[in-house]
């Protein structure tokens, strides 16, 4: 039979980026990743695809109606050219110093600080 393996996706995004959703109901909204999800593919962006929660009353807190985010696709989020303001891909660059950092594909901006 078959094994369940092990299937983490190797991602450029990080917790805390900009980004942009590209296709979907939330469509052009924009927020900070909150977590990333790499062995399911997914990241939770602030105010982005939110959805209600009921929940029982318990020792630790009272029941009602949670709103919280749900996690996006990767496919579906581009992260924001700080430049430009505009989604872009994400692509590597070795500096001189030896470090290996993220730049914006588009104008050629690092992303990290």
């Amino acid at each position: 039979m078959g094994e369940l393996q092990n299937t983490e996706v190797k991602t450029r995004l990080r917790k805390g980026d900009q980004v942009v959703v590209i296709s979907g109901k939330d469509k052009g909204k924009r927020g900070g990743i909150l977590k990333v999800q790499s062995d399911k593919g997914t990241v939770l962006v602030e105010k982005v695809n939110m959805i209600k929660r009921h929940t029982k009353p318990s020792r630790a807190g009272g029941g009602g109606i949670v709103e919280k985010e749900a996690p996006v696709h990767l496919s579906k989020v581009m992260i924001i050219d700080p430049s430009t303001g505009k989604a872009s891909r994400i692509g590597a660059k070795m500096l001189q110093d030896g470090r290996k950092v993220r730049i914006a594909k588009k104008s050629g901006e690092v992303l990290d600080k």
